[in-house]
């Protein structure tokens, strides 16, 4: 049984959701070694440039995702941006795959965090968006806000 119970986020990708249209979430295991988890236990990693790929044996891997070296680490420390496999069932990396194949679908992380001791990564399918989506999306949580602020406005009124 683990000592820490609960969730706590270490990192998370914001341009994707920027840059993605989200279908499809998983959550996955990562395989890691003790530097990289005390690396992490500091809250030191980025997904900034993360993908996700599939190898022709059927395995999952983080790839490009930045765990710096545990500044205490020896010299047995880690490669910051080493590929990382993912521990996910075959069934799963499976449908993963028929999905991709798919034009424009991409697996790409979305954060990776702490759940009761041990690091996970959330993935997710997801499918580009073209430049006239960005805009419009980003002119519609703009809308939301200013509808947010007349609502705020009104109400402190009378």
């Amino acid at each position: 049984m683990s000592k820490e119970e609960g969730t706590s986020t270490i990192a998370t990708n914001r341009r994707a959701r920027h840059d993605y249209e989200i279908e499809d979430h998983i959550e996955a295991g990562v395989a890691l070694t003790g530097t990289e988890v005390k690396s992490l236990r500091e809250g030191r990693a980025s997904l900034a440039e993360s993908f996700v790929s599939i190898d022709r044996r059927g395995e999952m891997w983080l790839e490009n995702a930045n765990i710096p070296e545990y500044l205490n680490g020896t010299w047995n420390n880690h490669a910051p941006k080493r590929k990382r496999k993912l521990l996910l069932h075959t069934r799963e990396i499976a449908k993963m795959s028929r999905q991709t194949e798919a034009k424009g679908y991409t697996i790409i992380p979305l954060s990776i965090y702490f759940k009761d001791g041990r690091v996970k990564v959330e993935i997710a399918l997801a499918r580009g968006k073209r430049e006239y989506d960005k805009r419009q999306s980003l002119r519609e949580a703009q809308d939301k806000r200013e509808a947010q602020r007349m609502m705020r406005y009104k109400n402190r009124q009378g």
